[in-house]
């Protein structure tokens, strides 16, 4: 079943049901190596999945939970090992969400749910989104209107010290120095470069993610730099006949004509930023877009997120504009 959460809409299934778990890796055709987060609705079903729940865990989830932040503990020996790819960890959160929270509940059990879409593309954001994706590939959608954050929770690792943020999200690099002290900012989290480890520990590591059908190039670099490379890029694909659009921003849409533009929002709101990304992406594809020339943003609070998935929707396809 699909449902909404804060972020984004997860495709839940229960996560200490290793058959329930298989089909939910058939419906998304996500890879088994590839683990999803389980949400909980109460702290005191941490203690069942987790081996044990560090100081700092239990200070993170009286700060930020119900919340967009995942936590990695060490597993309990109740949680297949298909749930968390064969790993001895474990990702959980408890959604700022009443549907997800109330679904749990009574569900009474803890629910496995990564995004609610084909694997690779991009997270859905509403109940539409999903269908798009997931329609007569799942039992139900439980439809409760857009989702407010529109990019998934920060992973934390708190296995390894010090912690590490293996995917920025919701919850920012600087709010947890502030709630926990020292928190290390991983390569994979900034996602610069592609993955190369052999191993997922985190949703959205290994693969290619957030994903349109559309080749997707982003443009990095002071503002009016990105502009001037944008339109470079743009007139260069148009000339070779393709369908060309740009991810801009309120600031800059002004300067692009003839392609199909949308607009983000302002520099100055990412989190207007964040909650519009994916489903611009879509919007690109049902105009038939061939190649997406996207803005870069400032990577501080949620622009760090918003980068991410950027550069991975790009395949890393990443250009440095001076």
């Amino acid at each position: 079943m699909a449902f909404p959460t804060e972020t984004v809409y997860g495709l839940g299934a229960n996560a200490v049901n290793a058959e329930a778990i298989c089909r939910l890796f058939e419906a998304k055709k996500r890879p088994l190596d590839n683990p999803p987060i389980v949400h909980v609705a109460r702290d005191e079903d941490v203690e069942e999945l987790a081996k044990n729940v560090p100081d700092d865990a239990r200070k993170l989830m009286q700060l930020f939970w119900p919340g967009p932040l995942t936590l990695i503990f060490e597993r309990s020996k109740i949680v297949p090992d298909v749930t968390v790819a064969g790993m001895d960890t474990i990702a959980i959160r408890m959604p700022r969400h009443n549907v997800a929270l109330a679904l749990i509940r009574e569900s009474g059990c803890p629910i496995a749910a990564p995004s609610a879409n084909l694997a690779g593309k991009p997270s859905p954001t509403s109940a539409q989104h999903v269908l798009a994706d997931l329609n007569r590939r799942i039992d139900a959608v439980l439809d409760a209107g857009s989702t407010d954050i529109g990019v998934e929770s920060t992973v934390l690792d708190l296995t390894v010290a010090p912690p590490q943020i293996l995917r920025p999200g919701g919850i920012s690099y600087e709010a947890l120095v502030d709630g926990i002290g020292e928190v290390e900012l991983s390569a994979v989290a900034t996602a610069e470069k592609a993955f190369t480890g052999e191993r997922a520990r985190s949703p959205g590591m290994k693969y290619r993610h957030y994903a349109p059908n559309a080749e997707v190039i982003l443009v990095e670099g002071p503002v009016e730099a990105i502009v001037s490379k944008v339109r470079e890029l743009v007139e260069s694909y148009r000339a070779k006949g393709k369908r060309v659009g740009v991810l801009a921003t309120e600031e800059t849409a002004r300067f692009y004509h003839q392609v199909v533009v949308k607009s983000l929002g302002s520099r100055k709101d990412l989190e207007s930023v964040a909650r519009n990304l994916f489903g611009l992406l879509r919007e690109f594809d049902s105009e038939r877009v061939e190649v997406i020339v996207a803005e870069g943003l400032p990577v501080e609070g949620l622009g760090l997120a918003v980068m991410n998935r950027l550069r991975k929707a790009s395949a890393h396809r990443q250009i440095r504009a001076a």
